[in-house]
Formats: structure tokens, sequence, C-alpha cells
């Protein structure tokens, strides 16, 4: 216990010696932050040298080993280190798919090659990922995907379309899945292959959705030429890497939307704008009490997210659970949503134009937007059925 405080203490003092001043206190909203990447751009120049000192340290990256640039702590210095982020309000370094996904893979199924090459630059930031999953016709039944890769020496000839693929138009690489053997069954004969986004034949056109706005883009592959040695895991046993990432990623989504943190005002914030109060009450007793409920039942997700984040740094990876986090993670957000727009009231209907701050107009492209929440990253329907089958084992 005395090493833990002395690490505590530790960093603290680190933290305050090169975290830059202007970053204190900055709330980051979903979407936002240092992604990293060749595209990168940096309206306060001192996020990039927050991600260079923190980089150097591995300290984006704290649990990974060392020899693949990561930050080497335990479980409960990782821990540490996040309390102390948090304490003295400083956003992460670094965000992103490369290290809530493919970089976790990686680890486990990469070989020494695909880790030395891909880890040290998801750590300092220098590669931006994607992923390439769901196409036209194969969304919830991700199994049925067609983007066909044909072997051609030590290479795959790739074709195909993907969709949703968030933020392809910013990123560096894509993790894919294509399908390396049509005759068989269908969650077989499936590869996950690394691509470089910038290979001749890659073309990506953004997707806006109804908020107006999206991360959104769909990928056309013709011809793309990708190495063999790209493969994760084995050529056509895909589905089960496929399957361990999706875990990742649920994980992600839950913990992003769950908490109702962000660049905004809090429930209680936009409330004492909006509403009238009776001393320091809300005057409207049903509104309070859903307030009230929403804000226990976050704090309880958010505990029980921590919980699984702990398990994670102690090497566990995420299981089948993962599901019941993404399920209740984005359904709590969008119960937020409802509740910002029922207390700024008509102030909440706005699109553009006079009559409302940006900070309303804001609020109403977010409620839109999170009526995608329980579509993306797996169907609440199927993430119910993963559920059924594989936490609980009912019969089919």
């Amino acid at each position: 216990m005395a090493d833990l405080e002395t690490f505590r203490a530790e960093t603290r003092k680190w933290l305050l010696a090169h975290a830059p001043a202007s970053l204190r206190g900055m709330v980051l909203g979903l979407g936002e932050g240092n992604w990293g990447g060749r595209k990168a751009t940096y309206p306060n120049p001192d996020m990039k040298v927050w991600l260079e000192v923190m980089a150097e340290r591995g300290w984006t990256a704290p649990e990974w080993p060392t020899q693949y640039g990561g930050g080497g702590l335990t479980k409960d210095e990782a821990k540490i280190l996040r309390e102390e982020l948090a304490a003295l309000k400083l956003p992460p370094p670094l965000v992103g798919f490369g290290l809530t996904m493919i970089g976790p893979i990686l680890l486990e199924y990469g070989t020494e090659e695909q880790k030395r090459e891909h880890l040290p630059k998801i750590v300092r930031g220098e590669i931006r990922w994607c992923q390439g999953y769901s196409e036209p016709g194969a969304g919830s039944d991700l199994a049925s995907l067609q983007t066909r890769a044909v072997r051609q020496g030590d290479y795959f000839v790739i074709n195909g379309q993907k969709i949703w693929t968030s933020y392809a138009n910013l990123s560096d690489w894509m993790f894919l899945l294509v399908r390396t053997d049509p005759t068989a069954e269908k969650h077989r004969g499936i590869t996950f292959l690394l691509m470089d986004m910038a290979s001749p034949g890659v073309e990506v056109r953004p997707i806006k959705l109804i908020s107006g706005s999206s991360p959104f883009c769909e990928t056309f592959l013709t011809d793309v030429l990708v190495p063999v040695k790209n493969v994760v895991g084995k050529i056509n046993e895909g589905w089960t890497i496929a399957k361990a990432l999706l875990n990742h990623e649920r994980t992600m989504i839950a913990s992003a939307f769950g908490t109702g943190t962000g660049r905004r005002r809090t429930l209680r914030e936009f409330a004492r704008k909006y509403l009238e109060c009776d001393g320091e009450r809300l005057a409207d007793t049903a509104l309070r009490h859903r307030m009230a409920q929403y804000e226990m039942d976050a704090l309880a997700f958010k505990l029980t997210t921590d919980r699984a984040r702990d398990a994670a740094t102690a090497g566990l990876p995420p299981g089948p659970e993962s599901s019941m986090f993404k399920i209740y993670g984005t359904e709590l957000n969008q119960r937020r949503q409802e509740l910002l727009v029922s207390i700024a009231g008509p102030q909440a209907l706005g699109w553009e134009g006079p009559g409302f701050a940006e900070e309303e107009l804001a609020l109403t492209r977010d409620w839109l937007r999170s009526r995608g929440n329980t579509i993306e990253g797996g169907t609440s329907e199927i993430q119910l059925n993963i559920i059924a089958k594989r936490v609980l084992g009912l019969p089919d």
C-alpha cells in the first residue's frame, strides 16, 4: 500500500510538472479529443504537446507492455493514473479505436512483427484506425458479408464495400473482415485483415445523418492489394477474432455513452436555467424524480464499467457480458437526451437561425443523433440474443 501511495504522489507531481496549464478543466464531448494520425489537427497546440509527453512515458496506453511503447503499469497503478488525471481535470492525451479495439486484439492475437509495427505507432498517436465490418447487406447479420479477398501470391486482391465506417475519411489504417472462402459456411471463410487506407483503390464517402452531420462513411474497395502478412490470426478463421473485437467495441461504446459526461451543461444546470424552481428544488415534481432516477442509474452504471475496466487492466478481456453494457449505456444516453429536451422545452426544437443559442442547437442535434445509439455497434435486439445465448445459456 505504501508503494502505491508513493506512486500516486509521484504521478501527481509529474502530471503537475508536465501537463499544459491550458488543458486543465477541459471536458470533452462524445467523439471529441485527440485521435492522432497523419491528418490530425490541433486547434490548441498544447494537445499535441500533451500527447507527446504522455506517449514518451507510455501513458497513452499505460497498461500495455513497455516493449511495445506502453507504460507497463499494474492494474492498481493504471487506476491511480486515471484517478489523478480526473482529479486534475486533464483530458486523455489520446483516444481512438487504436487504443480501444485493434490494439488489444493485436496484443492477444497479433504476430510479433504486427505488434512491433503497429502498437508503438498507436501509443504515439501516429496512426488513426477505423473499422471495416458492416456492409450494405451485412449489418446485424455481419457474417453475411460479401467483400471478397482473392489471394495472388503474397497479396490479397480485395473488392467490395463497407458502410458505417466511422471516421474513415480521417483514418490511416482500417481493420476489416473479408471473405476468403466463398464456399464455406457463412461464419467460416472470413479473414481479419489490416489495410493501409492510402492503398490504391480505396475510396471514402462521408454519410450525413438526420442530425446534420455524422462520423460515418461508406468505403469502396476496388482491386485493393493487401499483403498476406497483414492477416491477424489464421486465414478463413477471422470470425473468432471479429467477435473478440466486438466485445471491446461494446464496452467502449457503453463507457462513452453511459456516463453522461460532455462539454455542455449537466442536467441540473439545464434545469436551473430553463425551469421554475421552488427555492433549491424544481417545481416540477415528476421531472425532478426522472432526473434523480437517471442520476442514480448513471452513477451505478459508471461504477460497474469502472470495475469492468479494472478487470481489463488486469488482463481479462471483455466477454459476451459486454452486450449488457452496450444496451444499458446506449439506452441511458437516450434517456439523458430525452430529459434535456424535456427541460429545454421549445428551445430544444431549433435547427438554425435566430432565437436559439449555439448550445440549444447542439442539444437538438445531439437528441437526434442519439436515435442511432441502439443501432450502431450491433442493435439492441442482437445484443439481447447474445445475452440470451452466451451469457444465460438459453436454448435457440
